[in-house]
């Protein structure tokens, strides 16, 4: 390496005072005070942003990794519910027509239709979520291949499920309809009316193979849904599952005109989207105001629609739906996520954060922890930020207090305290599947001055962090060299890494309270 001149070292200086990772005073950083009375009138803040999670297919629900994780985000957030592609996929086994031709020797009771349904797995999947006090968000996917108009009509996920139409409807609705008392007869009708059952996944793009996709997804919607209320009309069921926010209107149209039931719709966004595909504009959208702008634009098709009040639910969101490692894995997610649930309140009755674990096979076999996966834990059981992001946000309380600010979100608790999420949005380092090293502690950062009224004036505060140096697993992995194979040691380390930083205790000063928070830092505030 040659050394540096002295006009190259001049170069250099004037280039890191112009990057964005730049070392500012104090008094360089950006100020915001805001005041927040615990008094103020509230409004309804239910935790629409944890209420479902999106997971890996099916058949993985049977694995003790998965069990594993999926207690440990319950026992954090608390969430209902979870929905996954594939419980129709050959390797759950429901759908066998040939097994009376394989068994023979069926006794003539069992020699009809219901013979060739197998619920072996069914039960076992849905068994072990009920278990854990998890409920299935159902999704009717995908096709059979013995049911299937196309046998080698496969996507190009790891585990090639097929996405062809039924070869035959009649054998479709009956399957539907057998699938549907069966969990009646196991569960109870008081138990499945309470699940939600979604046809198909993204039919819009590659995972429905029907030609034209809308008009024979709208065919696969009709015999689906009627399929299931013929079981009962208790059963709750809706679509269009549709990636970029696509189809709503023409899908209320349609089961408006046919007279189809439809009891919510459905519809997914990532933050990375493109305006064109989502909003078919020309716009430049940034990665904190995607999601949100999909959100409204359903909403508002729904207001419009024929069926005003349906509920509204994005059973698939996140800040990317690529590996992106600097985005999914980092605490970029803090700031991006309560921001988003900031501009989304109100508007939808759930966001099914896809996924709660990298326990995750569509790309292939996990080769590293740390790869940009969607999961809240990596490979192993061990904490993202994203983990504790969520476990924080999940202390805000249920009645949100206005505030001036789009850095915040207030709340009450119900011990009359205040709970408050603070945040430094900045965007990623880097995107795409290569690692860039975080922002670093010069980068930007945010002092927020809090005037907090009608509290006690030195009460006792909580605060917790996620940030660069708080709660966030990556640190250790990059010291340790981010290995893709970890030992037995380095897992237990990174777990303990990964956890959560203990609580700062604090107290207000007359009624106020001085956080400074880096780039990419979220701070929740607990004022007892």
């Amino acid at each position: 390496m040659r050394n540096h001149t002295t006009l190259d070292r001049l170069t250099l200086a004037v280039a890191l005072l112009l990057s964005p990772g730049l070392l500012l005073s104090p008094s360089a950083h950006a100020q915001e005070q805001i005041t927040i009375d615990a008094k103020a009138p509230t409004t309804p803040f239910p935790h629409f942003w944890e209420k479902t999670f999106g997971s890996g297919r099916a058949i993985l629900a049977l694995r003790d990794s998965y069990r594993k994780d999926l207690r440990t985000v319950k026992q954090a957030t608390g969430f209902q519910s979870i929905r996954f592609h594939g419980i129709f996929n050959d390797e759950v086994g429901l759908y066998d027509p040939e097994r009376q031709t394989k068994n023979p020797g069926l006794a003539a009771e069992q020699a009809n239709d219901a013979s060739i349904y197998n619920f072996s797995y069914v039960d076992q999947i849905y068994d072990g979520l009920l278990e854990d006090g998890v409920k299935p968000l159902v999704e009717m996917s995908f096709m059979p291949r013995k049911l299937s108009s196309e046998p080698n009509a496969v996507h190009a996920f790891w585990y090639h499920p097929n996405v062809a139409p039924p070869q035959n409807y009649e054998a479709w609705d009956k399957m539907i309809r057998a699938f549907a008392e069966h969990l009646i007869r196991r569960y109870g009708i008081d138990e499945v009316a309470t699940w939600q059952f979604e046809v198909w996944n993204e039919p819009n793009i590659d995972f429905w193979g029907g030609d034209p996709k809308q008009s024979t997804y709208f065919e696969l919607y009709d015999h689906t849904a009627r399929a299931l209320k013929a079981a009962s009309k208790r059963i709750q069921v809706g679509g269009p599952s549709t990636a970029q926010a696509a189809w709503v209107t023409p899908f209320l149209a349609h089961v408006k005109e046919k007279n189809v039931p439809a009891d919510f719709v459905s519809t997914h966004a990532y933050a990375n989207d493109t305006a064109d595909n989502v909003m078919h504009s020309a716009e430049n959208i940034p990665r904190d105001q995607m999601v949100y702008r999909a959100v409204k634009m359903v909403h508002d098709q729904i207001a419009a629609s024929p069926f005003p009040k349906l509920p509204l639910i994005f059973s698939e969101y996140n800040a990317s739906y690529a590996n992106e490692p600097n985005v999914t894995d980092s605490p970029y997610m803090g700031p991006w996520l309560a921001n988003t649930i900031r501009q989304c309140d109100g508007l939808t009755d759930s966001m099914d954060y896809w996924a709660f674990s990298d326990v995750f096979e569509e790309q292939g076999v996990v080769r590293s922890p740390f790869y940009g996966g969607f999961g809240l834990l990596a490979a192993g059981n061990i904490p993202k930020p994203t983990f504790n992001i969520f476990a924080a946000l999940h202390k805000l309380g249920e009645r949100r207090i206005a505030a001036a600010s789009d850095s915040v979100l207030a709340t009450t608790t119900g011990n009359s305290g205040l709970a408050l999420a603070l945040w430094n949005y900045a965007p990623p380092t880097g995107t795409g599947a290569t690692y860039i090293a975080p922002i670093g502690p010069g980068a930007p950062a945010k002092n927020f001055d809090l005037i907090l009224e009608n509290v006690p004036a030195n009460a006792a505060v909580e605060l917790w962090r996620i940030d660069n140096d708080h709660s966030n697993v990556l640190k250790l992995y990059d010291a340790i060299g981010r290995p893709d194979n970890l030992s037995q040691q380095q897992i237990k380390q990174l777990r303990a890494a990964g956890a959560m930083s203990p609580a700062e205790h604090l107290h207000l000063d007359k009624g106020k309270l001085h956080l400074y928070i880096p780039a990419h830092g979220l701070a929740v505030v607990l004022v007892q």
